[in-house]
C-alpha cells in the first residue's frame, strides 16, 4: 500500500485517505490473530485469497451469511465502547451458517462512517477479529468507508459477510426430525444483537442514565448488559456434529421462537416449548417490567435466554447435553417435537 497517496482536495471535502491508511496499519495485528491454513496473502490487496482443503469431503457445499449488528450500534456509540462490537457481527453471521453443519472458513466486515478515525476503526476490527477467532475463521479483508454529508461524523455501521463448508451428505435438514425428539437449548449471553430498537425505546437510552450500577443485574449497568457480545456457538456444536446425529438447528434472533424455532421444524411438527424450563436471564425480565411488555410480545422479539435450539433424537439427548457442556455451554432440555400443525407450541 503507497503512503505517498494523499488528496489534499479529498480531504477538504471530507475524506481523508491517509486516515484510512493508519486504520489499516493499526487493524493487522487483529487481523494476523485469525491467520489459518487457508490464508494465502496479507490484507490490502483489492481481494481476499483462501485455499480450501477438502480432505475428507466428498461433495463440498459452499454455505454464506451476511448480517449487520443493527442499532445495537448506537448503545457503543453511547458508551464509547467499540471493541467488542465486532463480536456480534460475527456472531450473527457465523452462528446462522452453523445451523446448516457448516464450518466458518472465513470472514469480511464492512464498516461506513462519518468519519475516519484509526483508533476507532481499529477497536472495531479488534472486536470482529475476537469473533473469528471463537469461530475458528480468519478474516481475509473488509472495507472501511468515510461517508461525510451522509453520515454525522461520529457514526458508523458494520455488516459482515462469512463462508463456510460442509459435506453435503451432512448438511442439517430437517427430513429425519420425528415425534419424541427433544429440543435442547443453549444459553445466550443476554440479548445479543436483536431487538434493540425496542430496548432503546423502553429504556429511553439517549435521555437516561444506563451506565449506573443496575442492582437487579446483579451490580452491572443497563449498558454494560446491553452491550454483553452475541455468544458464539460454533465450535461447541461443530463438536456435537462430530459425535451425534442432530436433525434440526436455530439461532434465535430477531423475531424470538416464534419465528427462529419453527425455520428448522418440517410440517406436521412442532417443537412443544415447556416456557418453565427457560432459564430467562434477568435483563429480559427488567425489558418487560420497564417496557410493560406481554410475554407473548418478548418471546417474539428477544432470545429470552436461549441464543440457539438443537433437536436431536431422545437416545442422543444425555450424550449431547455432555458434550456441550464439556465445550462450555449451558445446554439444557426445553421441549419436544410432537404432532402438531403449528410449528411452535409455547
Amino acid at each position: 500500500m503507497s503512503m505517498q497517496s494523499k488528496s489534499d482536495s479529498y480531504a477538504a471535502a471530507g475524506v481523508d485517505i491517509t486516515a484510512g491508511y493508519k486504520a489499516v496499519e493499526l487493524m493487522k495485528k487483529h487481523i494476523n490473530r485469525t491467520k489459518n491454513e487457508g490464508c494465502l496473502d496479507d490484507v490490502g490487496g483489492f481481494g481476499g485469497c483462501f485455499g480450501l482443503n477438502l480432505a475428507g469431503i466428498t461433495e463440498p457445499v459452499l454455505v454464506a451469511g451476511t448480517d449487520g449488528v443493527g442499532t445495537k450500534i448506537k448503545l457503543a456509540m453511547l458508551l464509547d465502547k467499540h471493541d467488542t462490537i465486532g463480536i456480534d457481527c460475527v456472531a450473527m453471521c457465523a452462528n446462522d451458517i452453523i445451523c446448516c453443519g457448516a464450518k466458518p472458513l472465513f470472514f469480511l466486515d464492512y464498516i461506513a462512517c462519518g468519519k475516519n478515525i484509526p483508533e476507532k476503526i481499529a477497536d472495531i476490527v479488534g472486536g470482529v477479529a475476537e469473533g473469528c477467532v471463537q469461530s475458528g475463521c480468519a478474516l481475509i479483508g473488509g472495507e472501511t468507508a468515510e461517508h461525510p454529508g451522509l453520515m454525522p461524523e461520529d457514526d458508523y455501521d458494520l455488516a459482515g459477510y462469512c463462508t463456510g463448508i460442509v459435506d453435503k451428505s451432512k448438511i442439517i435438514d430437517n427430513t429425519t426430525m420425528e415425534e419424541g425428539d427433544v429440543v435442547i437449548a443453549l444459553a445466550s449471553t443476554g440479548v445479543h444483537s436483536n431487538g434493540f430498537s425496542l430496548v432503546r425505546k423502553v429504556f429511553d437510552v439517549e435521555n437516561s442514565d444506563i451506565t449506573s450500577p443496575c442492582e437487579f443485574l446483579g451490580g452491572k449497568s443497563i449498558g454494560e448488559t446491553l452491550l454483553t457480545p452475541t455468544k458464539l456457538y460454533v465450535k461447541s456444536v461443530l463438536a456435537l456434529l462430530d459425535e451425534v446425529k442432530v436433525k434440526g438447528i436455530s439461532h434465535i434472533t430477531g423475531g424470538g421462537f416464534y419465528e427462529n424455532i419453527p425455520r428448522s421444524i418440517p410440517d406436521g411438527l412442532g417443537a412443544k416449548i415447556d416456557k418453565s424450563a427457560v432459564k430467562v436471564l434477568p435483563i429480559f425480565e427488567l425489558i418487560a417490567k420497564t417496557g410493560n411488555i406481554s410475554e407473548r410480545d418478548m418471546y417474539n422479539t428477544f432470545n429470552m435466554g436461549v441464543g440457539m435450539s438443537i433437536v436431536v433424537s431422545s437416545e442422543d439427548v444425555e450424550k449431547s447435553l455432555e458434550i456441550l457442556k464439556a465445550n462450555g455451554e449451558d445446554a439444557y432440555v426445553i421441549g419436544e417435537i410432537v404432532k402438531s400443525e403449528d410449528k411452535i407450541i409455547l
